[in-house]
């Protein structure tokens, strides 16, 4: 419901009324919006007592009033920073835990205390969400009143924690759900947790004073540009130069310190400065986005240039609202850093700022607080019941979910779907059957050849079709990336399903990898720098160093607006080089790293840096680049295996360099390894360069042996089934299990040596006294090179008995120095799991080599059941690792529902095992079942069940596609228009 009614105010009421007003700890925003509120309710005639560990001038500047209780308690810590831009997951919901969690009992009793002392008629939370438990403990209503919740916000940070703080979002959550209704405001995320919701308009504080007023005690005539430095009241952390400002502009510095000496050109504002006035008078703002910012660069048409923010769930939503209003300009955090300004505020003055919706929120949220707190019944009937968060999704992907939570996903989810795309990152292609009526577009293909692949073809109807004046700005940029007279390279890599094998790949185990359908294709132009079409700002930034054209990266990725990260990433390629060498892969870890919106672009253009320091390739001219991919993120099917190849593959066709597929796969891993920092094994890159259709591709990972491709037999097929769960390689639960298997090989080493030393110096005994097999197995494993190349006999017999379940990441430094991995860090107050993940590639070892003999033996029942019952084992061995969860499972046990029912017996059976597969921690699970009609009917049969119990509805994997290296690539040129008659008909 949307509330919009205008008035002169909120009228005076006839009862004196107690309002207790509890503020988030997280930034200035939410206390100055709950001022515009509290202002009206004060002018109505009512106490408002605020909780708060916002600074009193905050209020007390709007505010003089008797009726204004300022109560310093922080119950909310928000999202703790690292700085103004960087938030900090793992600690926000460490602090969240000691602030709320902890100490909560004593919270709730002392805040049901004290709101009966205040004898409080309303409960107001902007978005304190134990305040909402605490009044209903204290049976007083309450009201939240916000733009997001912490349960979304905290929600992606829990993914990064992996199993720890998870209960955190469920209980904030249950909080919320005390709560009566919610008064929405503009620029809102979803939020399930609330069971009826009020939309009003923007809250946005009054100006005191006209621009002309506020230039003037300034001192700023009117022919001088003014920005606003501002970050929401924090210090913005920055090194100001003069030169970061162009000629005739002057900047307004919020939240700088007393201490603070500022270059010329920039202005101290004082730390109580009324900055609506500011900004209302400003031509443009330079920040980050949050609700005060947005909120009040919408209402008084100020231009604002942003910088994105990692890890903050609410950003996308307000940055969409900024953009839809043309009022935002996005600056890259790199530009902000090394003062590359001028380019955004010119762009910025061009803007025409169109927002024309209401501003007076705070009057309208203060009447429907007045006649809740006088008895009105705002709440609807219908939805009174769904007092509780069940199932969360989050932009699209499916949190770890909590036991015994069976209802179907609130409703928002198709309204997020419906504001961001669909869930899964999209590529060109529509539908497959679409796609092969396609052709070309307007391009001949010079070199290679398109197999006959559906989407091949609809990526290059859609380059063909790239228009400048597209809305989406992906699609914009992408319009100017390449010079139409010159080639364009085209490679494709698709994803892989995992079907066995999986995490044991850094053990050394042999996998069996199958390249799946869903691929992902880059575009590619080498040309040279004087030719080059350059963005504005890589062209101003060009301009600044004299001028003279350089290499200059640029590259769009198609799907970006799914998620926080920008659709685009430029760069000169001589950042790549330091005194005439390539840079250390540190720096370039750290280089893409210092913007998380952009650390995207790692896994393209570190293929570069791969390529220089290993082959010493050096790269002269420009090059653009478009990656589109349709194989879905976050789902365990190597989503960047498949963007790592796909660019490599690219670069490489477009240098002439004749890589193979499996030494291009090793470089790709190098890419991953060590430029994006995940600790991945290699069979993800070898599966989607050396895989081949329908067939899967054996591999003993010591390092990336190819052993042949493994026909899939007539009768049998695979499937994925996605959990809807994010999975990342990257992720905490994954690096700390391969961190627990590398202690457990380090102490079988070491346990080894133990036992050849005793062997030999026992009771005198020499090497002759001692059985000669017995010292040979006991000196291999003594210098064991791979896990798997222990037998699991040898494991059961000798070491199983000795390694210890888990150990403190200190206690075995202390032992054992290191643990000889180099791509992971032990973390010195960490405890790991070891017995569990040193057991499982052991056997997974095993496990892959019974199922490839399995799959060449005879035709039968007992065949299938055994292969099924392989995988089986491996999930399972995958969730006493720490790997599991509980969407995958579910999945696992509806296959086995299915397996043993009456109907797959009287057909035979269709399905008959399912395993989580690559990390774990969600994603997809593979499925083998009997080469059917009722097999697929089953397995859609699973897909529906899942989603009745789940309410996501899971995405399917089937089908197979080539490689890259069996693709190749294309060389496709531009043909040339003909030329249209004119308007009055003329040649």
């Amino acid at each position: 419901m949307r509330i919009e009614q205008e008035s002169d105010g909120v009228s005076a009421s006839t009862k004196h009324l107690v309002f207790a007003y509890y503020v988030t700890g997280h930034g200035f925003g939410h206390a100055t919006r709950v001022t515009e509120v509290v202002r009206h309710l004060i002018h109505a005639g009512h106490d408002v007592h605020v909780v708060t560990g916002a600074p009193d001038f905050v209020f007390t500047t709007e505010i003089q009033s008797p009726r204004l209780f300022i109560r310093k308690v922080l119950l909310d810590c928000g999202a703790v920073q690292a700085d103004a831009l960087t938030v900090d997951r793992l600690a926000s919901l460490a602090k969240y835990s000691e602030t709320a969690v902890k100490p909560r009992a004593q919270i709730l009793a002392q805040e049901s205390e004290w709101l009966n002392s205040i004898k409080a008629d309303l409960v107001v939370s902007d978005v304190v969400p134990v305040a909402c438990r605490a009044a209903a403990d204290a049976g007083i209503r309450s009201v939240c009143v916000t733009n997001f919740s912490w349960d979304f916000i905290y929600a992606e940070y829990v993914m990064a924690a992996g199993l720890n703080h998870r209960s955190i979002v469920w209980e904030i959550a249950e909080d919320y759900s005390h709560c009566e209704f919610l008064i929405r405001l503009p620029g809102y995320c979803p939020m399930p947790a609330f069971r009826d919701i009020f939309d009003v308009p923007l809250v946005v504080r009054r100006l005191h004073k006209s621009a002309k007023e506020v230039r003037k005690e300034l001192g700023v005539t009117d022919d001088v540009k003014l920005v606003i430095l501002n970050f929401g009241g924090q210090p913005s952390g920055l090194k100001l130069k003069e030169e970061f400002l162009p000629p005739g502009w002057l900047c307004l510095v919020c939240g700088a310190s007393k201490s603070d000496d500022l270059p010329p050109k920039f202005i101290k504002l004082a730390q109580d400065a009324y900055t609506p006035d500011i900004i209302a008078a400003s031509d443009c703002m330079l920040g980050k986005i949050g609700y005060g910012t947005v909120s009040e660069a919408l209402a008084y048409k100020c231009p604002f240039v942003f910088v994105r923010r990692d890890y903050f769930n609410e950003e996308p939503f307000l940055r969409n609202m900024l953009e839809h209003y043309q009022c935002g300009v996005e600056m890259i955090r790199r530009d902000l850093l090394t003062g590359h300004w001028r380019p955004y505020l010119e762009r910025a003055l061009s803007l025409k700022p169109s927002y024309e919706g209401g501003i007076n929120g705070g009057e309208v949220a203060a009447r429907i607080l007045q006649e809740t707190a006088l008895g009105k019944n705002y709440a609807s009937d219908k939805l009174s019941g769904a007092r509780r968060l069940r199932d969360a999704i989050v932009l699209g992907y499916q949190l770890q979910r909590a036991s015994g939570r069976d209802i179907t996903i609130p409703e928002w989810y198709t309204t997020a779907e419906d504001q961001l795309g669909p869930s899964t990152p999209a590529s060109p292609v529509h539908d497959g059957s679409l796609a092969l009526s396609l052709d070309f577009g307007n391009f001949d293909i010079l070199h290679g050849d398109v197999q006959g692949l559906p989407d091949t073809k609809a990526f290059l109807h859609s380059l063909s079709e790239l228009e400048e004046n597209h809305k989406r700005r992906e699609r914009k940029a992408a319009a100017s990336l390449f010079n139409w007279q010159e080639d364009i390279f085209v490679t494709r890599a698709p994803g892989r399903l995992d079907v066995m094998g999986g995490i044991a790949d850094y053990s050394g185990s042999l996998v069996l990898q199958m390249p799946i359908k869903e691929a992902c294709h880059v575009a590619l132009q080498r040309i040279h720098p004087s030719k080059h079409r350059l963005w504005k700002h890589a062209e101003a930034r060009q301009n600044d160093k004299g001028g003279n054209p350089t290499a200059v990266l640029q590259i769009v990725s198609f799907g970006s607006e799914l998620s926080n990260r920008g659709p685009t990433f430029d760069m000169d390629l001589s950042d790549f080089m330091e005194e005439g060498k390539p840079i250390t892969y540190e720096k370039a870890k750290k280089y893409f790293a210092q913007d998380p919106s952009q650390k995207w672009a790692a896994y393209v253009a570190g293929a570069i840096l791969v390529l220089m320091t290993e082959l010493g390739v050096r790269f002269e001219d420009s090059i653009s680049m478009l990656v589109s991919s349709a194989v879905p993120e976050g789902k365990g099917v190597s989503s960047s295996a498949s963007v790592e190849v796909a660019s490599m593959s690219a670069i490489a066709a477009a240098h002439g360099l004749n890589i193979s597929p499996r030494e291009l796969a090793i470089l790709c891993q190098k890419v991953e390894n060590h430029i994006v920092g995940a600790p991945c094994g290699v069979m993800d890159q070898m599966a989607s360069a050396c895989g081949e259709a329908n067939k899967l591709l054996a591999m003993v990972c010591q390092p990336a042996e190819i052993i042949g491709l493994v026909d899939i037999p007539s009768q049998i097929r695979f499937w994925g089934i996605d959990s809807g769960i994010r999975h990342s390689v990257g992720g905490a639960d994954y690096g700390s299990v391969r961190i627990g298997t590398f202690m457990g090989m380090k102490m079988i080493k070491a346990k080894a040596s133990e036992e050849l030393s005793n062997s030999c110096a026992a009771n005198g005994l020499n090497y002759d006294e001692v059985e000669q097999d017995d010292l040979e197995l006991l000196k291999q494993e003594a210098s064991l090179d791979y896990l798997c190349n222990l037998p699991p006999h040898r494991f059961e017999a000798l070491y199983s008995k000795s390694l210890p379940q888990s150990i403190v990441g200190e206690t075995f430094l202390e032992q054992h120095e290191n643990h000889n991995d180099a791509v992971t860090i032990i973390d010195h107050k960490r405890t790991y799991v070891v017995k569990a993940p040193t057991t499982h590639p052991i056997y997974e070892n095993f496990r892959v080599k019974t199922f490839k003999a399995l799959l060449s033996s005879a035709s039968s029942t007992y065949q299938l059941a055994s292969l099924g019952e392989l995988l089986y084992q491996c999930h399972y061995s995958y969730s006493a690792c720490g790997l599991g969860s509980d969407g995958t499972d579910r999945l696992v046990h509806l296959v086995q529902e299915l397996q043993h029912s009456a109907e797959s017996k009287s057909e035979g059976g269709t399905l008959y095992g399912a395993k989580i597969t690559g990390g774990g921690s969600g994603g997809t699970v593979c499925v083998i079942g009997r080469n059917c009609l009722k097999s697929s009917e089953h397995i859609f049969e699973v897909q529906q069940r899942y989603k009745k119990a789940t309410g996501y509805m899971p995405f399917i994997f089937e089908g197979s596609s080539p490689g890259a290296g069996k693709f190749g690539y294309l060389k496709i040129h531009r043909r040339t228009a003909p030329k249209k008659a004119d308007s009055h008909g003329g040649k």
